[in-house]
Order: C-alpha cells, then structure tokens, then sequence
C-alpha cells in the first residue's frame, strides 16, 4: 500500500470504517451505505459522488458468490484531500433488492440510482423520481441481470397498418458469428485459387 493510501486507510479507520486496498484503491464494506456516505461527505470531506451502480453477484469469477446477489457501489472524491474512495453495501433481500437513496447527500445520485433500479431492478427508498430512464417504460425485466435471456423478451416496432408501436416476442434468428477466416481452414487458399 502507498503512503497516500495508507493515511487514508488510517484516517478511514479513525472514523470507525474498515477499508480494504484492491488495486491501488481502498473499499469500504457496510450494511447501510446512507448513515455511511452522510459521515464521509460530512465528517472526512468526500464532497462529490463520481459514480454510483448496481452490480449483479450471482455469479462472480469461476465460482458462485456466497451471501447476498445485489449491491450498490458508489464512487467518491474528496477535492480537498485528493482521495477517492470506493463504499459498497449489499441489499438484504435478493428477490426484492432494496437499498437507501443517496440524493439529498449528493443530488448527483439521481440519475445513477434510476440507472441502477432501470438495469438491475434496485429499488432506492426515499428517491424523488424512481423511473426507467434507459428503457421504454413498456420493457419487461431488468437487462443487466445476469439472469437476463441475452435476446430479451420483446421487441417493439412500428406497425403502419395500425398506426402506433407494437409489441412483439424477440424473433432473432441465429447466425453464425464466427468470423470466416477463423471458421474455414484454407480461406487463404479458396479466396486465392
């Protein structure tokens, strides 16, 4: 761990936390992110919300991940201090994946959250306007769930006999997506000859 980090691990840790370094960057792990994020922004001066997303643990590296699927991870900076800080809290109840909204700690978590409830199904409590925001509001399912069938579910389209969208099951016919030069053998040689 470098120096820089390990002031800020230690001062992290002053405030009750107990970070972990990964790749040059240090996390912090806690049930409930809201208490936490209200002490880094208000008592270590991590005044700004870079990032905020939902992952899906269902499955994680070769193995399955044990304890609970859905978490929330929000990145942060302190401009005073020129530190950044990664805080990640998982959601109780995977069925219904519930976490706190952080918008009235940084009003930049809006859009992030109704990223994270629009692709992964994160309901945030306490969020002013919890939407879809990047699909139609008519989209079945959740498309970054790693249960999510890779072609979805419907697809919609413009019916001119009637006048208006409609919705459909997927017809993707499959093809093959293996480039031809790896596929034949003698491509070199066909092509040529």
């Amino acid at each position: 761990m470098t120096p820089r980090l390990q002031k800020l691990s230690e001062s992290l840790a002053r405030a009750g936390f107990a970070p972990t370094e990964r790749f040059g960057e240090l996390t912090i792990e806690v049930q409930d992110h809201r208490p936490a994020a209200l002490k880094l922004r208000d008592e270590l001066g991590f005044e700004q919300l870079i990032d905020l997303c939902g992952v899906d643990y269902a499955s994680y590296g070769e193995r399955p991940r044990q304890g609970p699927r859905f978490a929330v991870v929000v990145h942060l900076l302190s401009v005073k201090h020129n530190y950044r800080v990664r805080l990640r809290s998982f959601c109780p109840d995977d069925e219904f994946p519930v976490a706190a909204s952080l918008v009235d700690v940084w009003p930049a978590a809006n859009w992030f959250e109704r990223e994270a409830f629009d692709l992964f199904g994160i309901l945030f409590d306490g969020h002013p306007d919890l939407r879809r925001i990047l699909t139609d509001y008519g989209f079945v399912g959740h498309p970054f769930r790693k249960d999510f069938p890779l072609s979805g579910y419907v697809e919609m389209r413009y019916d001119p006999e009637q006048k208006r969208v409609v919705y459909q099951p997927v017809t993707i016919d499959p093809r093959e997506v293996t480039p031809r030069i790896v596929r034949e053998e003698n491509y070199a040689e066909n092509r040529d000859g």
